[in-house]
């Protein structure tokens, strides 16, 4: 093989081409990784990793070679054992690491992508050390000194029904008005679908002294924004739209006009499946997205979940959201607490938490039909450096 972007001879490869293809025929790395994923589906396996190795021997650091390869020697190890606990008996303490991952409610697409950059020589402890450090690392959390009230600018609040989008922009609006003054905040709703949205952000309003305005689409919005050009701060509260609503896109193109300078966040729901918030910022994703506020975390068991799709998607998170107050219950983010809150709580003692030797099982079934890795992502390690 040689490097991406370079042609590579296929001729190791004869026996995956068709009949009409020469032998001799030079394939690009992507090309030879199509006809590896292929075989996987074929179940050929050892075919599979054959070319893998030669794959990962040119780019070692390819995501999707070694996430692939990875699901497909997860397999073969859980059918060299009867149990399916083969996996624990070889690599008894990768199979523990990989519990506690999963048990905190991390992905096997980025646990994988974890143990698989784990130094060798680390002991047990040392290593989830490692791991705790690596996640810290690899989340992106907004620092004090960009904290988005200082900046000012105009910020929509975007996502899903009951992700407490509201009550988020009250409470960015008490932040505001309590360091810069009523004069320099205002609040727009676009909810004019949900019986009491209005009336819930102009009750804010009156209390907190800061204006509220109420438009209905683009042409509105960009009027409105020009009479607060003068504003340090504007918030915007948008309607809640399900991730598979075709009106997603509308909103965000209403959103990114042209000259009005919103900048999105999108409100992600802590208790929320994994695979639900991978669907949501899939939907948002987009124009115009600042980052992530990560609320209700006071109602859910495990962060795990949330923090992977966050690392996975490089979404800067701004603030966490633990309850209903105003303004008490907003806090900037901060990684070591998330991370620590994740390994601390999980499924353990749960009807969901999975014995032993599960875990082989689960994670090759989940990567083979779970999340495709992100081609412009790759874990770093505990010190910053791509491991």
């Amino acid at each position: 093989f040689s490097p991406p972007g370079k042609s590579i001879s296929g001729c190791c490869f004869g026996q995956t081409l068709k009949a009409d293809e020469e032998p001799s025929r030079e394939l690009t790395l992507e090309e030879a990784l199509e006809i590896a994923i292929q075989l996987q589906q074929d179940d050929r396996l050892a075919e599979a990793d054959a070319v893998y190795s030669q794959i990962l021997a040119a780019a070692p650091d390819h995501p999707r070679a070694l996430h692939y390869a990875g699901v497909a020697r997860e397999t073969c190890a859980v059918r060299d054992g009867s149990n399916g606990a083969t996996v624990g008996r070889r690599e008894p303490q990768r199979a523990e690491l990989m519990k506690q991952l999963m048990a905190a409610g991390f992905s096997p697409a980025l646990t994988r992508q974890l143990l698989d950059r784990l130094p060798a020589d680390l002991d047990a402890p040392r290593a989830l050390k490692w791991l705790q450090a690596a996640i810290v690392k690899n989340l992106k959390v907004a620092a004090p000194v960009d904290d988005l009230i200082d900046r000012g600018g105009v910020y929509a609040l975007v996502g899903p029904t009951g992700v407490g989008k509201t009550t988020t922009v009250a409470k960015l609006a008490a932040r505001a008005v309590l360091k810069h003054g009523t004069g320099k905040v205002a609040m727009i709703t676009t909810d004019s679908y949900r019986i009491g949205a209005q009336d819930q952000l102009r009750i804010y309003g009156r209390i907190l002294g800061a204006p509220v305005f109420a438009v209905r689409d683009e042409s509105d919005l960009e009027l409105t924004l020009l009479d607060l050009q003068g504003k340090h701060l504007v918030f915007i509260d948008t309607i809640g739209m399900s991730q598979k609503d075709r009106r997603v896109g509308e909103q965000t193109e209403m959103l990114s006009g042209q000259n009005q300078g919103v900048q999105r966040l999108l409100l992600l729901g802590a208790p929320a499946q994994g695979i639900t918030l991978e669907e949501v910022v899939r939907a948002y994703n987009g124009p115009g997205l600042a980052g992530c506020i990560l609320t209700k975390i006071d109602e859910a068991q495990t962060y795990g979940p949330a923090l992977d799709v966050m690392i996975r998607h490089q979404l800067q998170v701004h603030y966490v959201t633990n309850g209903q107050r105003v303004p008490e219950d907003m806090h900037l983010a901060n990684a070591r607490y998330l991370i620590d809150r994740a390994f601390r709580s999980g499924t353990a003692g749960t009807a969901f938490q999975p014995e032993d030797d599960d875990y082989p099982v689960l994670a090759a079934a989940a990567e083979a039909r779970g999340t495709r890795p992100d081609d412009n992502f790759a874990v770093q390690g505990a010190y910053g450096a791509a491991a």
